[in-house]
Order: C-alpha cells, then structure tokens, then sequence
C-alpha cells in the first residue's frame, strides 16, 4: 500500500515538472507558482516543487530567492540531481549549462575509476585508469 503510495505521488511530481516546463517556456509563470505552491502544500517533504520554484524565481530575475529554493530542494534530497545542476549552473558568477527542471535535464554522471598508490618515498598518489 505504501509503496502505491509513492508511486502515486512520484507520478504526480513527474507531471508537476511537466506542466511548469510548458507553462515556463511560455512565460506563464503566475500560474507556475500557483501549481507549485499548491504542490509545497501538498508534498511538504519533497525537493522538486522548490527546485521548480527556484527555476521560476530565477527565470524571473530573483536570483537569491532561487538560490534559496535549489539549496532547500537539495537539503530535502541530496541525491536529487535537478537541484544539485541548478546550485552549480546559477551558482556562478556567470550562469552556465542548462536549467533543471526534473532528472531528464540532467546529464548523466560518468564515473572514473582511479588507484591509489604510493611512490618509492612513500609519497601518496591518486591515479587515473585508463
């Protein structure tokens, strides 16, 4: 029952994220707020309505409020990509790379795999495997 639960609401995340990319890219962005503002009501323990509200507040030129919102999402959910891209894309002096409205936006991380060794003076190293 829970996990129908989850599924649900995950669903209805999925297509929150949805309509605010449609409404935003439109520029519709009281309506924006209204959906996920009502969202926050809904799902208080959930990152996505505030990455979305902090996508919005950015596209609107409130830039610190933004920044509050992808920090908040990120502290509901560490492992939440879309919030983590938009901290390190407005996060810059100079905005780069793309915004984040859910995980599709998100390039996927490539992992490295490296040794560690030490040298003939037992000086610590850190390599890269090719």
């Amino acid at each position: 029952m829970k996990e129908l639960e989850i599924s649900e609401n995950k669903k209805e995340l999925n297509a929150l994220c949805t309509s605010v990319r449609r409404l935003a890219l439109t520029g519709e962005y009281r309506e924006c707020e209204r959906l996920i503002s009502d969202a926050m009501g809904k799902y208080p323990h959930a990152a996505e309505p505030h990455n979305l509200f902090g996508v919005i507040l950015e596209k609107e030129g409130d830039h610190i409020a933004a920044m509050k919102h992808f920090r908040a999402a990120w502290a509901l959910a560490p492992s939440y990509l879309p919030a983590r891209q938009n901290l390190d894309s407005y996060g810059t002096f100079f905005s780069r790379g793309r915004t984040a409205y859910d995980e599709s936006d998100c390039p996927e991380e490539h992992q490295v795999d490296y040794t560690k060794g030490s040298d003939a003076q037992s000086i610590g190293y850190v390599d890269r495997r090719k």
